[in-house]
């Protein structure tokens, strides 16, 4: 099979959806693999090392798109990108097409077949987000402190306080994978965090990891405006598989909380929990509504590109293998889990969550899996 990989064209994005590794496993399996010209330079890989395991350096995307049967890339397709998709082609990408009815169009009319990471499932686990969302739980609280810092427009509050200094306090929404390593993070610097979520379960897991460094809190209306009015900075890690995220902290509280306390959206490719959420870049993070701090950066794990480009392929390489070993009909036959990563097909939309969000008929799925 032909694999092509483009250059990614987002905003400050500079992952990459092979690395070299990748392309030999491959390329060492009889399949051919297209690279675009600076694909993996901004996180410093050489064209030269993609040449020494067998990959073909091409000079354009349209030379990408036009030669190869599976395009592997990291986010969701652009405009320019969606134009140049075909039928018959297959696209292996994050997506998050509930909050974003414009790709979702765009992706329909080009008759692409289009496999998301973020929905693909293993033993009820998403496999493909979990190491985004490290880096992203992760990366929410490094940013949410710099947004405390009184010249990015916050309250000028230390994370961690100093002796004789309460720490600030951070609440995060969810308990998963993004909203554990939040609260790794935030536990370590020494803040006074909270962690709500709706699963009882999930609670006294948190509990037992943490213990006394860690409070919980079981999801209500209630608890949320309690928490979010006494914080200092508010994480939202929620996640519907596939759906939009729900609205929990509405603008009605932010007239409850100190001016300069900080959200930081991490569902906002999702389409956000905050209602004043919206999508925002790297080149221009945050914006503030009513006094307060957002950070709404719809490709976190982009501004630490190696290491997120590093811990995605390592995830996504087997299941690259599965699509060009087997074809993308066998491979998802095989494995229902991955079945559940299909999204679009011959014009339709072939995930339940998807199309209820997005408000259209759920197309049949040509997949019987096995």
């Amino acid at each position: 099979m032909r694999i092509g990989v483009p250059r990614e064209i987002k905003v400050h994005e500079y992952r990459v959806g092979l690395v070299p590794a990748g392309v030999r496993e491959l390329t060492a399996a009889g399949h051919e693999v297209l690279i675009e010209t600076g694909a993996g330079a901004g996180i410093g890989i050489a064209d030269a090392e993609y040449v020494a395991v067998g990959a073909r350096i091409v000079s354009s995307a349209a030379e990408v798109f036009a030669g190869a049967e599976l395009i592997v890339k990291v986010k969701e397709p652009q405009p320019a990108e969606c134009a140049m998709l075909r039928r018959e082609q297959v696209l292996f990408t994050y997506l998050h097409l509930a909050p974003d009815p414009q790709q979702a169009r765009a992706l329909m009319n080009s008759g692409v077949t289009a496999i998301a990471y973020e929905t693909v499932t293993r033993r009820g686990a998403l496999p493909l987000l979990t190491p985004m969302s490290e880096v992203a739980g992760r990366m929410s609280v490094q940013v949410g402190a710099s947004g405390l810092q009184k010249a990015n427009g916050g309250r000028g509050v230390l994370l961690g306080g100093v002796p004789g200094v309460l720490p600030a306090k951070v609440v995060i929404l969810g308990g998963g994978v993004a909203g554990t390593h939040a609260a790794q993070m935030a536990v370590g610097m020494h803040a006074d965090v909270t962690v709500v979520d709706r699963s009882i379960e999930r609670l006294r897991e948190l509990s037992d990891l943490f213990g006394s460094s860690l409070r919980t809190a079981y999801s209500t209306a209630a608890t949320i405006e309690r928490l979010v009015k006494e914080a200092d900075l508010v994480i939202g890690a929620v996640l519907i598989a596939g759906a939009a995220a729900p609205k929990l902290v509405t603008r009605a509280m932010l007239s409850s909380m100190q001016p300069g306390s900080v959200l930081v959206d991490i569902a906002i490719d999702q389409g956000g929990c905050f209602e004043t959420s919206k999508p925002t870049t790297h080149a221009e993070p945050t914006f503030i509504v009513e006094g307060i701090v957002h950070y709404c950066v719809a490709n976190m794990p982009g501004a630490v590109a190696r290491t997120s480009t590093f811990a995605l392929t390592n995830a996504t390489l087997p299941y690259v293998r599965q699509l060009a070993d087997l074809g993308w009909q066998e491979a998802l036959r095989q494995d229902a889990g991955f079945a559940a990563g299909l999204n679009v097909h011959a014009g339709g939309i072939t995930h339940a969550a998807v199309a209820d969000s997005l408000g259209v008929a759920l197309a049949a799925s040509p997949i019987q899996a096995g």
